[in-house]
Order: structure tokens, then C-alpha cells, then sequence
């Protein structure tokens, strides 16, 4: 719901996410949001701190945040905001789970909607 913040989103993890998965051209399933995002904000591996930083800040300021309940192995939550480069401007779609016996989100997914 809007109003919502991540939860200690100031200690947010998005650990090897976005180098080994979102970003990475040769994944299977990550090619496809690399291609997305290379081609519609310019983000590539290269300067993936563009999208890294993003989402630190998202994680941090955005209030709006969706919970989406228990997934077996903790609390999901989804966060949508806007990020805009020299290249283009687009919505982020992006998943945070705090697992059980965490008390910190680690990024699962993130993707241009």
C-alpha cells in the first residue's frame, strides 16, 4: 500500500543480484531484464552502480512499498519507482524478501515495468 516503507530498508542486501542474475546478458533468465534495461535506461554491466544506487535509494526513501505476504521463507515486498538516465525513463519494478530470522530485505528480482 502506499505510505509503506521497506522494512530497514537502510540495511537493504542486493548481494550478487544484479551482477549474476538482472544484469547479466549470458543468464538464461536474467538475459532478458539485461537486454530491457541496456536498451530502454542504457544500463549494462558496465555501470550497473547506476542501478545499484537506484535501488539503495528506493530501498531507503520510496513509500511505496507492497507487502505481499509470507512466502515460506519470509516476508516479500514489492517496490516500484521511477529511474531516469541520459538514455531514457522508466518505471523499476523490484522484490525484497526479509527472511525468517532476518531482520533486513535482500533483493530477489528487479525489472522494468
Amino acid at each position: 500500500m502506499a505510505g509503506m516503507k521497506l522494512p530497514n530498508g537502510e540495511r537493504a542486501d542486493l548481494g550478487v543480484k544484479l551482477e549474476d542474475y538482472v544484469q547479466n546478458p549470458l543468464h538464461r533468465e536474467g538475459q532478458h531484464k539485461a537486454h530491457v534495461f541496456a536498451s530502454v535506461l542504457g544500463i549494462t554491466l558496465d555501470n550497473a552502480q547506476v542501478l545499484r544506487n537506484a535501488l539503495l535509494d528506493a530501498a531507503v526513501s520510496s513509500d511505496n512499498v507492497g507487502p505481499r505476504g509470507n512466502n515460506g521463507f519470509g516476508s516479500v515486498y514489492v517496490l516500484r519507482f521511477p529511474l531516469a538516465t541520459a538514455q531514457g525513463a522508466a518505471t523499476v519494478l523490484s522484490a525484497w524478501i526479509i527472511r525468517h530470522g532476518e531482520d533486513f530485505p535482500r533483493l530477489t528480482t528487479c525489472y522494468i515495468v
